[in-house]
Order: C-alpha cells, then sequence, then structure tokens
C-alpha cells in the first residue's frame, strides 16, 4: 500500500434534471470520482420542499449499498461528495454533503478544497446563535451559505455573497429544497469544476470523466471566480463574484496563483480534461520532457501504476527505449487487508505492486513515478524491482521535490518530514536505493502544460513570496 502519497479532498457531483433520475445518476458520478476521496461518501437530494441525504463513512460502494440507493426518494436536483480529509476528522458527521436548515428552507453544500478563514467564520456563525455538529470546514460554508442566502433572500446572492467571504479553495455544488442546483469556484480556481449537459439535464462536476461516465456531452469549465445557478436542468443565471481583497492581491503579488498543478501530475483522472487541457497529455508531455532533461542509457522504461504510467509513455516515446510492465496491480484488496506484523506492514507495497520479474529480470529499468514524498514507498519500490533481477533501476519523477506546506487542500506533510528538506539530489538517490535520480524542472512541468487555460499555483514546490504572501494574510 503506498503509504507516502500527496492527497487531496474531496470530489463534488450534482445534477439538475428534467426526470426524477438524480440519485442514480449522482451515484454514478461519484463512482467515477471515487480516486479523490476514499474516507467518506454521501449524496443530498432535493425532494418535496425539503432534503433528504444519506451519507456515511468508506467507498461509495460501501455507503450506498444493501438497497440504500434504491430506498432514497426520487427527485430531479441532488448532490453527491466523496470525502479526504485534510479539515477534520475522518468520520460520519465529517462526509459531505452538510444539510443547513434556515428559516425558508434547506441547503445542501459539498466542498472540494480548503477553507483558511474558516475558523473565524465559525466564531462568528456561532455568535449568531448556529450551532455546528461536526469539525469540516465545509459545515461552515453550508452555515455561512444558508444565513446569507436568508439574509438575502435570494439563493444566487446568497451563495455569490458566502463565495466573496471565504479565503482559500473552493469549489462548491450546493442544492436548495427549492430545486436549485448552484456551482461556484474560488477566484484562482485552484481546484476544478466543469459542467454537462446532455437531454435528461445539467451536470456539474469536479473532473470531466464524471461527466463522461454518466452520459453528459462537457460544456465548460466553471470560470474562476464564477457563480452558476441551474433550474430545472437549464443554467439561469451567471455571475462573477468580488472579492476586493483577493482581486488587489492577484493584481499586485499573486499573478502566478491559479489551479493546483498537481492535478495534472496525480490528482486528476488521466480521462479529464480541466480547463482545456488533457491530464492524459500533460503526463506524457511530462514524461517526454523528464527524457530530454534526465537521460540515461537503459533497457526498459515502466511507469508505477497508476499515475506514473502516462509519463512513462512520453519518456519511452521521447528517448526511444521500449515501454514495459514494470508492476501487477492488485486491484481488488480495497481498504480491507490486514497486516498481522510490522514487518508484514513493512511489506505493504508489494500486496497491492508485485514486480513482474520476467519483464524485469537482468536489465536496466527506468522507473517512472509522479513524486517522491518521505521516500519511504520509492525506496520500498526500487528494493522490489531489484530484488525481482533489475540490473539497475533509474528513478525519474514527474514532479519537482516537493518543500512546502499547503493551505489549499492539499495534504503534503509537515515540511521537516519532506524528504527533499532533509536531502540533496544524492542523498535521496542513495536513500531510495536507486542509480540515478531526477525530477522535473518547474518550467519543464509548467511547459508540460501549456494548454491549461488558467495560471498554475505551484508553491508547494517553489515556496514563491507571493503564494507565502497570499497564505500569510489570509490565515491572519
Amino acid at each position: 500500500m503506498r503509504t507516502d502519497k500527496i492527497n487531496e479532498e474531496c470530489a463534488v457531483f450534482g445534477v439538475s434534471l428534467y426526470s426524477e433520475q438524480a440519485a442514480g445518476v449522482t451515484y454514478n458520478g461519484l463512482l467515477a470520482l471515487q480516486h479523490r476521496g476514499q474516507e467518506g461518501a454521501g449524496i443530498a437530494i432535493s425532494h418535496n420542499r425539503s432534503i433528504v441525504c444519506h451519507k456515511d463513512e468508506g467507498l461509495v460502494s460501501e455507503v450506498f449499498s444493501g438497497g440504500i440507493l434504491s430506498r432514497l426518494p426520487k427527485g430531479k436536483v441532488a448532490v453527491g461528495h466523496t470525502r479526504y480529509s485534510t479539515t477534520g476528522c475522518s468520520s460520519k458527521e465529517n462526509a459531505g454533503p452538510f444539510v443547513t436548515e434556515y428559516l425558508t428552507g434547506r441547503i445542501a453544500t459539498a466542498h472540494n478544497g480548503n477553507i483558511t478563514n474558516a475558523k473565524e467564520i465559525r466564531a462568528e456563525l456561532a455568535n449568531l446563535g448556529l450551532n455546528f455538529y461536526a469539525t469540516s470546514d465545509s459545515e461552515v460554508v453550508s452555515s455561512l451559505a444558508a444565513y446569507n442566502i436568508s439574509k438575502e433572500k435570494s439563493s444566487l446572492m446568497g451563495v455569490a455573497l458566502t463565495a466573496s467571504l471565504l479565503r482559500g479553495a473552493f469549489s462548491l455544488i450546493i442544492v436548495t429544497s427549492k430545486n436549485k442546483l448552484i456551482a461556484v469556484r474560488d477566484p484562482y480556481g485552484f481546484r476544478p469544476l466543469c459542467i454537462g449537459k446532455n437531454g435528461i439535464g445539467c451536470a456539474v462536476a469536479s473532473e470531466s470523466c464524471a461527466l463522461d461516465t454518466c452520459g453528459f456531452e462537457f460544456v465548460r469549465d466553471v470560470l474562476p471566480g464564477e457563480v452558476v445557478m441551474i433550474e430545472d436542468g437549464e443554467i439561469t443565471e451567471q455571475i462573477i463574484i468580488k472579492n476586493e481583497q483577493q482581486d488587489q492581491m492577484f493584481k499586485e503579488e499573486c499573478h502566478n496563483l491559479g489551479l493546483c498543478i498537481f492535478e495534472y501530475v496525480y490528482f486528476a483522472r488521466p480521462d479529464s480534461v480541466i480547463d482545456g487541457l488533457s491530464v492524459y497529455e500533460a503526463r506524457y508531455n511530462m514524461g517526454e520532457a523528464l527524457a530530454r532533461e534526465y537521460p540515461v542509457e537503459a533497457d526498459a522504461v515502466c511507469g508505477v501504476p497508476d499515475s506514473g504510467l502516462d509519463a512513462a509513455y512520453g519518456y519511452s516515446a521521447a528517448s526511444g527505449i521500449p515501454l514495459i510492465s514494470g508492476f501487477v496491480k492488485n486491484r481488488y484488496i480495497g481498504r480491507s487487508f490486514i497486516y498481522p506484523t510490522q514487518s508484514k506492514r513493512d511489506d505493504a507495497v508489494r500486496v497491492k505492486l508485485n514486480p513482474l520479474a520476467a519483464n524485469i529480470r537482468g536489465k536496466r529499468i527506468v522507473l517512472v513515478d509522479d513524486s517522491i514524498v518521505r521516500g519511504t514507498t520509492s525506496e520500498k519500490i526500487v528494493k522490489t524491482l531489484k530484488n525481482a533481477g533489475a540490473k539497475e533501476v533509474h528513478m525519474r519523477i514527474s514532479s519537482p521535490p516537493f518543500r512546502h506546506t499547503c493551505h489549499y487542500g492539499t495534504d503534503i506533510d509537515s515540511e521537516e518530514n519532506l524528504i527533499a528538506n532533509n536531502m540533496n539530489l544524492d542523498g535521496i538517490c542513495r536513500k531510495i536505493g536507486a542509480d540515478s535520480l531526477g525530477y522535473i524542472s518547474i518550467d519543464a512541468l509548467k511547459n508540460a502544460c501549456l494548454k491549461c487555460t488558467l495560471s498554475f499555483c505551484t508553491s508547494c514546490f517553489t515556496g514563491n513570496s507571493e503564494a507565502n504572501h497570499l497564505k500569510k494574510n489570509i490565515l491572519e
């Protein structure tokens, strides 16, 4: 099991349909987005001017097993959520969506990202008499939205006001008990969000792969800072939220913040298209760049499943070194495998990734992976290849070294635990047991993603002063 990979908080999926199929379509959408969060899942449905929600810890198929899905009410509008926790512990209470009641209705909120001023907002709302039952910042967002909808007497304007008060990263889908679906993306576009349409209505999703899976045709990405309202399967209103503090920072100092570039490196499914760029194409380009920056004499190239595979294709094409399958991945273990002893837990990587010795033995291997965080998993993978008979293992990484934590919903370890902050390149290479090591440069990574229509946030790699300045101001 891969224990030191970067994770990201959550997936969101919502529908506004002409017919009462919302629960089933949302379930299928969440299955397509399961890679973005495996700790909890939930679906909330607008029904009879109220909202019915079922959520729990576990995978989507676990949460809705035993006929639960068929027992949910029929409805035309629904929102779903899968969770990876970066704010708040893993629990049923912290699973999304969050349902919040106000004077004239209810809303259900699904959130992907991280709100850096959530504590301050929570304290202000508590002073107004609002109660909180979880520790997630998503509950704070839902409560603030409900309060502002009541205050503004408008779902659209209440959500827009809420978005203007939030700091950090947020892609939101909010469903009201009056059958409205509202999608919001933060002013920098840190997290993806897109819209699809077909003969039965509209859908909004974290990634386009979920639209494809559910039979919706991709229409467009939600723009940074945009609020989109959908009623009866049709987009009815669109506005751009104004946040004077963030606008001023963006103009003066934060010009290179934007979409988290790690969406292309690791988070997203390769069959998704985010802000104009195919995730597969971006990863292929990264592999080509690695071959140019770190050439080596070798007999074969292989990728670490799954996110290293596409970059391995690019490395092989650019270098002319044959591509092979280096591992057999066990896809049926899920989260239930038990490691009876510490020594067995130390060998956990072999449970999911077993080297294909017939392809490895006696060869010089270029091994392509997406990242190195603490180095423990990379060390085990290199060791398994050499134990399988690899003559040499040359590690190539499709992201730059991680050096900085992230406040926007990416679960990066504390900086003192990041291997790149404790060792130089040669030291890391020795630590993981590789014969050579190369990380893609930040410029090459950006060039690999040039077709993206947005700027990028790369502060986890660069620690640039612009990003740090924004974090400082937001957190204060």
